[in-house]
């Protein structure tokens, strides 16, 4: 486990071991993905994209080759943003990621033997 000096900020350590681990960044933001569709949940998957921006050229950089205004994606990756599709594709491509579709997880329900999205 890497250490880390006294007084480093969470956020501080989470973008550097982002950077770090480009494993743990993609499935990081795999999982923060998933929690886009919940609205309780959509202001930390933001949060989580931002994160490995930030990591990943800094939020400048990346809204530079992403062809979007610094201001406009700090708003875009707020606790309270509404990014387009459009700005997601644009930020994950110059993270050198794209979207993908899975197929929603099926759980068996007890009442009737049929399936409920989980």
């Amino acid at each position: 486990m890497k250490e880390f000096p006294a007084g480093v900020s969470h956020h501080e350590r989470e973008v550097e071991e982002l950077r770090d681990d480009r494993e743990f960044a993609v499935a990081y933001l795999q999982l923060a993905m998933e929690s886009l569709d919940n609205p309780e949940e959509r202001g930390g998957a933001l949060l989580s994209m931002r994160a490995v921006a930030e990591a990943y050229g800094g939020l400048g950089a990346v809204a530079a080759q992403a062809g979007i205004s610094r201001e406009s994606l700090y708003r875009a990756l707020s606790p309270k943003g509404n990014p387009t599709l459009k700005t997601l594709v644009a930020v994950l491509k110059t993270l050198g990621l794209r979207l993908s579709v899975t197929e929603k997880q099926q759980v068996e329900t007890k009442e009737g033997g049929g399936y409920a999205a989980a």
